[in-house]
């Protein structure tokens, strides 16, 4: 999970259980949420193949340009994604974990956002029956990229380009710490003229350092879901500049 409100959404239903396998959704409270509660939904998932919003905030249907209540969920995702995201439901389900999407969300137009939806199993007992199977989902939708690209219009096609299942110890972390930064390339060495002890001699190294980038996965997956081919690789052009001092007389 990339996004902070994730891993604090994940972290709330994992509280909520209180020994169970999962919170049921009696034991939610809106004001312990508030703050994402525009971009919650709840799905009735009893048929993981058709799930249908059962409630779904007010930013989340501006969105999707509609009222989502009484929607499939499934209706604006491609057809390869369908699939997944039925077997995804049901796998979460049947092993009371959250699962996180990844996907790329598009206007009429093609203006492009990256999305992050978190669904949280839950049960559904209002009758206090001691039903405890979870067939049901509480989810989130958080906007990983600029929305300025949505230009204001409304989102009309999505396609899944990566999942995982939240595993327990996951919502304590929030995310990786970033990698360190490549090591410095040595310092030139000094060392004191002997005549002159404020001049500074310049050893030069034989040859500069070579700096490597490439694209990092997360860019190769979304490159990869739109079938975006990258352009030919730019030749760098590298040069050196050899001055030599010649000596005072």
């Amino acid at each position: 999970m990339k996004h902070r409100n994730s891993h604090l959404f994940v972290g709330y239903w994992s509280r909520l259980r209180r020994g169970r396998t999962v919170p049921d959704q009696t034991d939610i409270d809106p004001r312990s949420i508030k703050r994402m509660l525009s971009y919650v939904f709840i799905l009735e998932a009893s048929d993981p193949a058709r799930p249908v919003y059962r409630l779904a905030g007010t930013s989340l249907c501006a969105r999707y340009g509609i009222e989502l209540k009484g929607s499939n969920f499934l209706a604006h995702w491609e057809g390869q994604s369908r699939g997944t995201l039925s077997m995804l439901l049901k796998q979460a389900l049947q092993t009371h974990q959250p699962v996180c999407l990844s996907s790329i969300a598009s206007t009429g137009d093609c203006g492009m956002v990256e999305l992050e939806t978190v669904l949280a199993p839950v049960s559904f007992d209002p009758d206090g029956f001691g039903d405890d199977t979870p067939k049901r989902f509480i989810g989130m939708v958080q906007i990983l990229s600029d929305i300025n690209q949505l230009n204001g219009r409304a989102i009309a096609f999505e396609r899944l380009v990566g999942s995982q299942l939240v595993r327990e110890d996951e919502p304590l972390s929030l995310g990786q710490p970033p990698s360190p930064p490549p090591p410095m390339p040595p310092r030139p060495t000094l060392r004191s003229h002997p005549k002159a002890p404020h001049l500074r001699l310049v050893v030069s190294r034989e040859k500069g350092a070579t700096l490597h980038s490439e694209m990092d996965n997360d860019m190769q997956k979304l490159i990869r879901a739109l079938d975006i081919m990258t352009a030919p690789r730019l030749s760098v052009l590298r040069g050196s500049l050899a001055a030599q001092a010649q000596p005072s007389e």
